[in-house]
C-alpha cells in the first residue's frame, strides 16, 4: 500500500492536506488495517483493504449512515469511500477512545434501546453487507423466522459444511432449523435498527464519557439479536443492560433465544477462522437441541 498515494487521493478528493509520514498503525481488528491519520483538519481513523473490499467498505458506510439518521447511538462520521495506492479505503472521523465506563454503559443501553425503536416494514436491508468478512445477505422479507433460518443461520451452516464442519454438526443444525418455532411461542419480533455485530470490541467512550458504537453490520432484525451478540466474546456490564430493561424491557422468555441468536456468530468465527470456534459452535447447538426437544 502506498500511503502517499492514497493521501494524495484525499487531497485530490476532499482538499485535505494528509500527514502521511505521521500515520501511525493502530488496533483494529483481523479483517483490515487500520491507521490514525493526521490532517490539517482533524484526524482520521483510516481502514484499508485489498481493492476488492470496496464494497464492504460502501456498505459500512451506508450502515453508518443508517444508524447515524436515527439520531440515538453515535458513529463516527463517514469521510470518504474509494480506491487508491493500490487499496480500498474507508476514512472516518478519530473518535479518540479512553476506555469504557459504568456511566457509558448506562448511556449506551438508553441510546440503543432508543435506536432500537426505530423500526421498518420488513426485516433485512436493501443491500448486503458484510459480519466481519463474510458475506451478509439481507433479503427483504416480511418472516422472521423464514430470515432467520435461510438468510442468517442456514447461510452460515451451508459456508461451514464447506470449510470442515463435521457433517454431525450440519445435521444437528439442519434439525435445529426444523424447530426454530419452539424458541417462539407467542412472541413476534419487530423490525427493528441493529447495529449487528454489537460485541464488546464494537463500542467505546470518548475523553468526555460519550458512548460510540462503529463496525457494524446492519440490518433490520429482533432486537434480541444484538443484546444476544452483547454477551458474547466477553460481554458488557450491568448497568448497560439495567438502562436498557428501564428504557425499553425485554419480553418475557428472551433468555431461551440467547443462544439461537449467537449461533450464527459462532458459526461466522467458524469460517472465519477455522477449527478454533468448532467447540463453541457445538456446544451451543447442543444447548439449543436439548431446550427445544
Amino acid at each position: 500500500m502506498d500511503l502517499q498515494q492514497l493521501a494524495a487521493e484525499l487531497k485530490r478528493r476532499l482538499g485535505i492536506r494528509c500527514a502521511a509520514d505521521d500515520a501511525k498503525v493502530v488496533a483494529g481488528g483481523s479483517i483490515n488495517q487500520t491507521y490514525y491519520l493526521p490532517t490539517d483538519r482533524a484526524p482520521l481513523f483510516l481502514k484499508v483493504n485489498d481493492p476488492s473490499a470496496l464494497s464492504m467498505f460502501e456498505a459500512e458506510a451506508d450502515g453508518l449512515a443508517e444508524l447515524r439518521a436515527a439520531t440515538a447511538v453515535n458513529v463516527p462520521d463517514t469521510v470518504d469511500v474509494g480506491r487508491a495506492g493500490g487499496v480500498a479505503y474507508l476514512a472516518l472521523s478519530w473518535v479518540d477512545l479512553q476506555g469504557k465506563t459504568a456511566a457509558g454503559e448506562r448511556v449506551l443501553g438508553i441510546a440503543l434501546a432508543r435506536q432500537h425503536r426505530v423500526t421498518a416494514e420488513r426485516f433485512g436491508w436493501y443491500r448486503e453487507n458484510t459480519i466481519g468478512a463474510t458475506q451478509q445477505q439481507n433479503r427483504l422479507t416480511s418472516d422472521w423466522l423464514d430470515f432467520l433460518r435461510t438468510d442468517r443461520l442456514g447461510f452460515q451452516l451451508k459456508l461451514a459444511s464447506e470449510r470442515g464442519l463435521p457433517e454431525k454438526e450440519f445435521d444437528r443444525g439442519q434439525r435445529l432449523l426444523g424447530r426454530l418455532e419452539w424458541f417462539f411461542g407467542d412472541y413476534t419480533p419487530l423490525a427493528s435498527l441493529l447495529h449487528g455485530d454489537l460485541w464488546s470490541g464494537n463500542w467505546g467512550c470518548d475523553g468526555v464519557g460519550t458512548p460510540y458504537i462503529y463496525d457494524p453490520a446492519v440490518y433490520y432484525g429482533d432486537r434480541e439479536a444484538d443484546l444476544a451478540m452483547s454477551r458474547l466474546f466477553g460481554g458488557f456490564g450491568e448497568a448497560f443492560y439495567s438502562a436498557y430493561q428501564s428504557e425499553w424491557p425485554l419480553e418475557t422468555g428472551w433468555e431461551a433465544r440467547v443462544d439461537l441468536y449467537n449461533l450464527y456468530h459462532l458459526l461466522n468465527h467458524f469460517n472465519l477462522f477455522g477449527q478454533g470456534y468448532l467447540g463453541q459452535a457445538a456446544g451451543c447447538l447442543d444447548r439449543l437441541l436439548r431446550a427445544c426437544r
